[in-house]
Order: C-alpha cells, then sequence, then structure tokens
C-alpha cells in the first residue's frame, strides 16, 4: 500500500457551473505524483495542489515522446456516492501501454489507491447533473535530462481531474464523420494498441481535414491494404449490418483495446445480441448501404460512451444512416452504459468499484 502524504491547497478555486463545464476546459484543485528511479522504483507518492511542474529542456518526454495516459471517469450517484467503472480495465491497459513504451510498470493496486485518492480529496469537484462527471486523467512521462535515444532511467506518473459534459456538442445526436484514404493512424506492429499521445498526434491531421468539410471525426482504415476499418477519431467503431453487430478486431495490435468497447460487446451478447470481432472493411460496409441492410453505426469510448453515427462520407458519397436517427442497439446500450455508471441501474455485470 502507498504511503500518500497531502497537502491541501490554500486557495480553492471557483467550480465552473455545471452548463459550462464542456470537455477538459476546468481543472480541480489537487493532483497525483509519484517517482520513479531505477534506484528506488515508483516512490514518493503525494497529493499536492493542482499547478505547474518544473522539468528541464531536456528531458526525454520532449524529445523521444516516451509517454502514455488513460482516461476513465467518476460518477456521482443520486444519494451521493462516487463510483468509478471498471479502473481495473484501465489500469490493466495503461500497464500493458508501458511494455509497449519501455516505461516501468505500475503495481495495479496502487494505481487505484491512488486514483481513488486524488478523487477522495476532490469529491466536492465531481457534479451532480445529468450527463456530467469527473473525468480523471493519469498519465506518465519520462524525465531524464538527457538527448540520448534509449528508455528513460526516471519517470514521473500524474493524475489530474477534470469535472465534464457532453465530449460533443451533438450530446447523444448523431454525428457526421468521413473516411480518410490519405492518411492513416497506425500499423501493424507499430503502436495503435498502446494510449499515448503520438497516436493522437498522427492522427490531428486527419481530424483538421474533416473539420474543415464540416465532419466531426475520421473513419480511419488501415495502413497496409488502406480497406479495413480501424477506429472513428478517438473513439472505437461498432456497424451493425441486417442486425449483426460487427466490430474491428484487435488481433493486428493496430486499434486500442478500448474499455467502453469491451464492455459494449459484453454487453451485446449477454442480451442475445449476435456480435462479430472480425476485420470488416470499408467497401462491406458500402456495400450494405446500398442494399439497404446498415441498420446502423456508432463509436464507443470514455469521453462520449456511445455516440451514433449519422452520415459516413466517402470518395463524393454521402451515406445517411438510420434517417440521421440514434439506432435501438445504441440507445439500448448508451442507457445501460450510463445507466450503471450513475448508480440508475443494478451493476449485474460487477462493474464499479465505489471510491
Amino acid at each position: 500500500m502507498l504511503n500518500i502524504t497531502i497537502q491541501r491547497t490554500d486557495s480553492p478555486k471557483v467550480k465552473p457551473a455545471s452548463d459550462k463545464l464542456g470537455f477538459g476546459k476546468h481543472f480541480s484543485d489537487h493532483m497525483f505524483l509519484m517517482n520513479y528511479s531505477t534506484e528506488k522504483g515508483w516512490h514518493d507518492a503525494r497529493i499536492v495542489p493542482y499547478g505547474p511542474i518544473s522539468l528541464e529542456p531536456s528531458a526525454m518526454v520532449f524529445h523521444y515522446a516516451q509517454e502514455l495516459f488513460e482516461g476513465m471517469k467518476a460518477y456521482r450517484t443520486a444519494d451521493g456516492t462516487i463510483q468509478l467503472f471498471r479502473p481495473d480495465r484501465n489500469i490493466e491497459r495503461m500497464n500493458n501501454t508501458c511494455d509497449r513504451l519501455c516505461v516501468p510498470r505500475i503495481d495495479p493496486a496502487d494505481a487505484l489507491q491512488a486514483i481513488k485518492a486524488v478523487v477522495d480529496v476532490d469529491k466536492d469537484w465531481v457534479p451532480t447533473e445529468e450527463g456530467t462527471s469527473l473525468y480523471i486523467r493519469p498519465f506518465i512521462i519520462a524525465t531524464d535530462s538527457m538527448l540520448g535515444v534509449h528508455p528513460s532511467h526516471t519517470y514521473l506518473f500524474m493524475i489530474i481531474l477534470s469535472p465534464v459534459g457532453s465530449y460533443y456538442e451533438a450530446g447523444i445526436n448523431p454525428v457526421k464523420i468521413c473516411v480518410e484514404r490519405e492518411y492513416v493512424r497506425c500499423v501493424k506492429g507499430g503502436t495503435g494498441l498502446a494510449k499515448i499521445g503520438g497516436n493522437y498526434a498522427a492522427s490531428l491531421i486527419g481530424q483538421q481535414k474533416a473539420e474543415q468539410m464540416g465532419y466531426a471525426q475520421v473513419l480511419w482504415l488501415d495502413g497496409i491494404h488502406r480497406k479495413y476499418i480501424d477506429e472513428v477519431g478517438a473513439m472505437n467503431v461498432f456497424f451493425v449490418i441486417d442486425g449483426v453487430v460487427i466490430t474491428p478486431e484487435l488481433t493486428d495490435g493496430n486499434i486500442l483495446p478500448g474499455v467502453t468497447r469491451r464492455s459494449a460487446i459484453e454487453l451485446l451478447k449477454s442480451w442475445g445480441v449476435p456480435v462479430e470481432e472480425r476485420k470488416l472493411s470499408i467497401d462491406e460496409v458500402i456495400e450494405a448501404h446500398k442494399n439497404g441492410k446498415l441498420d446502423e453505426a456508432f463509436g464507443t469510448g470514455t469521453a462520449a460512451v456511445i455516440s451514433p453515427i449519422g452520415e459516413l462520407f466517402d470518395c463524393g458519397e454521402t451515406m445517411v444512416i438510420n434517417n440521421n436517427e440514434i439506432g435501438a442497439i445504441s440507445k439500448k446500450l448508451y442507457d445501460a452504459l450510463t445507466g450503471i455508471q450513475w448508480g440508475k441501474c443494478e451493476d449485474t455485470m460487477g462493474w464499479i468499484e465505489k471510491v
């Protein structure tokens, strides 16, 4: 168990109004920090007032991008309880990302203790209104002052908190996306399975193109064949074709193993809905739409939970999906997931961790 010291702020911030939260714009009063060195391992766990950190200009994170992060949420239920949704899966993924980037793992029990501790210190920052939550951002950065290309010997683990509303301005309303055929997000053998800033940096140019064309997100294709679907923006993606829910498989290591993705699949199977994890080409999706068999499509992720897709644009053609309305499966998943997260429904899956 970590020995976490706590230094509380002398200057608490004014909390933003719940209808002005947006996403990732406001930050709570405190943050968690813990250092690593090859001599001491992970040590000096502490909660301090939120504020700037000091690093050498030569810190390796700035030059070789040895960093990783996670994203999860804390929810306040009607009786005031604060709870987390499947934090063990986020911690598992974080440590798998550590392995990919040659970063030392953090004991899962220590990581969960740190998350709970900082959320408890800033529990007043967990909003109460429908659709709001406290976004939790754990991350690790390399801190060696060195310009040689090799894994760092020192690291900093941090957790910051942000009260948030809907990720998209449209909320649960369907979004418009476009297929990206010029750029790729990642390739087999790369870092697509890891949650790192480099993946998102590589995706920005496609996202910028999409926004300039009036679309909310990009549908990425694989980097080798340029035809198999990977992800949609910062989310995993599902298509319902002729009653079967299909999502790209994870076997090539180029798709992030989303916690919401996994939860959606487990819920669908528990309801008896046919689910397939397999390669899915954009041509198959286009053909299904032409034949009237593309029932619905949606993205899944911690930030948006479920994001229905109402329009898909590719090569000058616009495909309207389900009359640009949320589909029955998307709606059922959204209601079930948020119901468990906000304590409105019984957690029969054993996914909730109380703070």
